[in-house]
């Protein structure tokens, strides 16, 4: 079982990665949970949600506390929220900056696994004209974890796109570039 644990602000679209990374998981067969846990509901406050994914169904249903991966869409929350609390060291940690993994390492109270990095807002600014970072952090989380194909994400990414923006079919070709960018330009430290 993958466990992943995500750390936004109200309004940045964490929950919503959360529950695309679970439906692009579930549509390649995997079982899965996406939830949210946040307090006061306003934008911009401190939220955080969840994901569980495995080859077989999983009776836990509680917060995740020693997750695998941990997704941070704001990078100003690494001075106000203990993100790596019980973050695995085999694990990693995925932070939408423009800087490199290793300035962002003093920040992490010593976590010593993988760090990573994804410049979300220029990636989602030039390719959907503004700034939705979750779209290339599911990307990013993707491309860091290894935990569904490549393609296959990519190919179910597009499906869902193509439902949810039926209305709206100018935004899916963004969407999918903003995703293809996004999981080739993770930076690792």
């Amino acid at each position: 079982m993958i466990e992943v644990r995500w750390h936004g602000r109200g309004g940045q679209g964490a929950k919503t990665a959360s529950q695309l990374l679970a439906d692009a998981a579930f549509q390649s067969g995997k079982f899965v949970q996406s939830f949210p846990e946040y307090g006061p509901e306003r934008s911009g406050a401190p939220i955080t949600a969840y994901n569980r994914i495995s080859d077989t169904r999983c009776p836990v249903h509680s917060n995740i506390y020693d997750p695998d991966y941990v997704v941070v869409v704001d990078e100003t929350l690494l001075e106000s929220v203990d993100v790596t609390a019980g973050l695995k060291a085999e694990g990693a940690i995925i932070i939408n900056s423009a800087k490199d993994p290793a300035e962002l390492k003093p920040l992490l109270k010593g976590y010593t696994g993988r760090v990573c990095t994804i410049d979300a807002r220029r990636i989602s600014i030039d390719c959907l004209g503004a700034y939705f970072p979750n779209t290339p952090m599911l990307a990013a989380v993707v491309a860091a974890s290894g935990m569904i194909d490549r393609t296959t994400f990519l190919e179910e990414m597009e499906d869902s796109y193509r439902h949810k923006f039926a209305r709206k079919p100018q935004v899916i070709e963004g969407n999918l570039k903003c995703l293809r960018i996004a999981m080739d330009e993770v930076k690792e430290a």
